[in-house]
């Protein structure tokens, strides 16, 4: 290999456009029951809060445990075709709403629902990594991710529009959007295979773990914001809630768009332990805030931090891992995820009502922290010779 510098390699644009659509219309169908099925199991199964709250939210069961097999079977079998997979289960999974089914049924497809998110998450995030230029690795997961979050508030609004044509209409919907995104996501050429990997390495791969850990400790304030702002500002008489989560979210997306190149451009570790200390000022100003716009300030400052948190982990991942097994890393990392917000949902809630709403944002504070602290322990990669010229340090 000489020391010459190889050309960029051109930004693929079609086919991150394909990819990058069947993401977003995949979790469009996924997401466009969730305003709709607790109006539908009250009217239809007189169900209580917690039948509601469990077929809700138990798709995460699923995508947990799933999501790194999907990535391991991505390595095997190619990114494209556990991607193209996943939004068949999903699609097929939105039909299934449009039989008669019982509560216990509608549990089993909701569980099915969540191995295809796994599955169209999972292989699609390696996909894009292997698709996108080696300096622009980072800002491209930034952009997976907002595809990810865009498709549900879509979901989201449109499965609220369409209940006024009554439930069968939001169960059609729920169907053809993934089926849309599976048609966009076959027309992309199927990524190099790269070499067999080795065996016996297990699925919780050694590079995500950490990473993975600091993902989930930047997870608690995320699901304190989530599920207590309105209530914090409510209690101290200032309202508008749902102002300041609006905005996180505006935020949260924008930084992504406009700098979401900085963990290739600054290196991962680095940008992520900045965005563990903004996260954390952002959850303490929430914390404290007298006034709306004070609040709404502290929502802007953990929004740019949490936002790029997640990529930048990922790419160190990314970094740290042999490329047969990045579907597995990335599929146990992202598992991590679905661990943060399982323990941390129910611990923020014992924390405020221990404690009260401020020491929610306070141990989110916390918990960003200690992300920021570990993003800056996690080692370096050591690649292989071959890899070493390519390789950029995490």
């Amino acid at each position: 290999m000489t020391g010459a510098q190889a050309p960029a390699r051109p930004l693929p644009r079609l086919a991150l456009a394909g990819l990058l659509g069947g993401l977003f219309t995949g979790y469009l169908g996924l997401t466009a029951v969730i305003p709709v099925l607790p109006g539908f199991l009250r009217e239809r199964h007189d169900a209580g809060d917690l039948t509601v709250g469990v077929v809700v939210t138990v798709t995460a069961v699923t995508a947990l445990l799933v999501r790194p097999v999907a990535g391991a079977l991505a390595d095997r079998h190619g990114h494209r075709t556990v991607m193209l997979a996943g939004a068949l289960v999903v699609a097929g999974g939105g039909l299934l709403y449009l039989a008669p089914l019982s509560v216990p049924a509608l549990v089993a497809v909701r569980l099915l629902l969540g191995a295809g998110e796994a599955a169209l998450f999972t292989a699609g995030a390696v996909w894009i990594v292997q698709l996108a230029p080696h300096e622009r690795r980072g800002q491209l997961i930034g952009l997976y991710g907002v595809s990810m979050w865009g498709g549900i508030s879509a979901g989201t609004f449109l499965g609220a529009t369409v209940q006024q044509a009554g439930y069968p209409a939001v169960w059609l919907l729920s169907a053809v959007a993934p089926a849309v995104g599976a048609a966009l996501v076959a027309l992309v050429p199927a990524p190099a295979r790269t070499a067999p990997a080795a065996k016996g390495a297990g699925l919780l791969l050694r590079p995500a773990l950490l990473p993975g850990i600091a993902l989930t400790f930047g997870a608690a304030g995320y699901a304190g914001l989530a599920a207590f702002v309105v209530l914090h500002l409510d209690a101290r008489g200032i309202g508008h809630g749902v102002v300041v989560l609006s905005c996180f979210s505006a935020v949260y997306a924008g930084t992504r768009l406009v700098i979401g190149h900085l963990p290739d451009r600054l290196g991962p570790r680095r940008v992520a332990a900045w965005c563990g200390v903004g996260e954390a000022v952002g959850l303490l100003v929430i914390a404290v805030a007298p006034n709306l716009p004070v609040a709404v300030a502290g929502s802007v400052v953990m929004g740019v931090g949490f936002s790029l948190l997640h990529p930048s982990l990922a790419l160190m991942v990314m970094n740290r891992t042999d490329p047969a097994r990045q579907g597995a890393a990335i599929g146990a990392y992202t598992s991590f995820w679905d661990l943060g917000l399982a323990v941390w949902g129910p611990a923020t809630g014992l924390v405020a009502a221990g404690l009260g709403y401020p020491a929610v944002f306070v141990a989110g504070a916390a918990g960003a922290a200690v992300a920021a602290a570990m993003a800056l322990r996690i080692g370096r990669p050591a690649p292989a010779p071959a890899q070493a010229a390519e390789v950029r340090a995490a």
